[in-house]
């Protein structure tokens, strides 16, 4: 098979093309919003530091990195390379398969791109990335932004230069004089604006999500609940994020009870739509956890119950616990339950109010400067005594 010679044969990606000014950092993982987010809210900080500094992104030609970089501007090479937890035998071999070549990638790309640091964000890309740029001799760093750490960040964990976390529940995992507590980075957006800045709308406006690919169970609840919100539909307003497949079902619904809302598959400006909300209803995510503390908003958590080591239940209780949020657990939600709790608090400003506190209390917006500090500092350390 013939490649062009501008191409690379392993990654199908053109090579990055900036220039060797400032300091290089490679930004490795995603797949999921959980992953991908922080990384970029990581680029954005170390691109404001310098004009100079460049970033490149590697990931998979799967993950939703793929379809959100190229439209912030940030550049992305992909190598081959698939998760091992929770698949059949078949499936388990051929993503083992994998590993050398999506090592051999990483090794291929670093030498490209020469980064001064390779940062993992979590998901199947930071492994081999972070794995050869530690093997190349480059200062390494991991991101871990779950209460109960990922296999890949375990395994990483073991010997990367730093490793970050959101929660101090998860240090246990780690080498204690190699981690620094920083919270979850949230992209500067959510900064831009104060909230509720300039809006007339004095309605009681909840936004609800469930992921980039939204939350069948959620959307489901979230309509049965409207028939018992019908009395109070004119105190309301929603921002429902319902992914592709329940767009037209949980439109009609708000329609046919006569409820003010926009719905959409995707919402592009996330920042916006929290700046909106009093309320916010969705998953346990990671991001979402650091997006909700570092805002400051009340919400009611359902978390995903399939997530990787029940991961987002402990995500939601320390917030729940905080008195930051309530948490409701998926086998136990019901259209009457959700409803009666979101006519609870709309009709309980104060402890709104309280929620908000709490979830800032937990929040920590210098996260991503932190981090970025931390990564000029293990540079400046490994800098040869008497450099000028």
């Amino acid at each position: 098979m013939m490649h062009d010679k501008h191409t690379d044969p392993i990654t199908h990606e053109q090579p990055p093309q900036e220039s060797r000014g400032g300091l290089g950092m490679v930004i490795a993982g995603g797949e999921r919003a959980a992953h991908l987010f922080p990384g970029v809210a990581i680029a954005e900080e170390f691109l404001r530091r310098d004009p100079g500094n460049r970033i490149l992104f590697i990931g998979t030609e799967r993950g939703l990195e793929k379809k959100i970089l190229g439209g912030l501007g940030l550049p992305l090479r992909t190598i081959p390379v698939e998760g091992l937890k929770g698949r059949g035998p078949a499936r388990a071999a051929g993503a083992l398969g994998k590993i050398p070549a999506g090592l051999f990638a990483s090794f291929r790309i670093l030498r490209e791109f020469a980064p001064a640091i390779v940062l993992g964000v979590g998901g199947y890309a930071s492994g081999p990335a972070v794995l050869a740029a530690r093997v190349m001799g480059t200062v390494t760093a991991i991101a871990e932004q779950n209460a109960f750490p990922g296999l890949t960040n375990r395994m990483l964990g073991r010997f990367a230069d730093r490793i970050f976390l959101t929660f101090a529940a998860s240090q246990r995992w780690f080498p204690a004089r190699r981690t620094q507590i920083t919270g979850n980075p949230i992209r500067a957006a959510f900064f831009a604006e104060k909230p509720r800045e300039g809006t007339s709308d004095t309605r009681f406006t909840i936004l609800i999500f469930g992921g980039s690919q939204g939350a069948h169970a959620i959307n489901r609840i979230v309509v049965a609940a409207l028939e018992r919100l019908q009395h109070m539909k004119d105190r309301f307003r929603f921002i429902h994020q319902t992914g592709e497949k329940d767009r037209e079902v949980v439109a009609a619904a708000y329609r046919d009870g006569g409820f003010a809302a926009e719905v959409s598959p995707f919402i592009m400006d996330m920042a916006s739509a929290y700046r909106a909300a009093d309320l916010l209803i969705c998953r346990a995510g990671a991001t979402s956890i650091a997006e909700i503390t570092a805002s400051g908003k009340a919400a009611i958590l359902i978390p995903f119950p399939f997530a990787v080591n029940d991961h987002q239940t402990k995500n939601a209780e320390i917030l729940a616990r905080a008195g930051a949020a309530e948490m409701i657990a998926e086998k136990d939600l019901s259209g009457e339950l959700l409803a009666s709790t979101i006519e609870r608090l709309s009709r309980n400003l104060e402890a709104i109010r309280k929620m908000e506190a709490a979830a800032s209390a937990l929040g920590n917006r210098r996260a991503a400067e932190e981090i970025v500090d931390a990564c000029l500092a293990l540079l400046e350390d490994r800098r040869p005594k008497g450099h000028i």
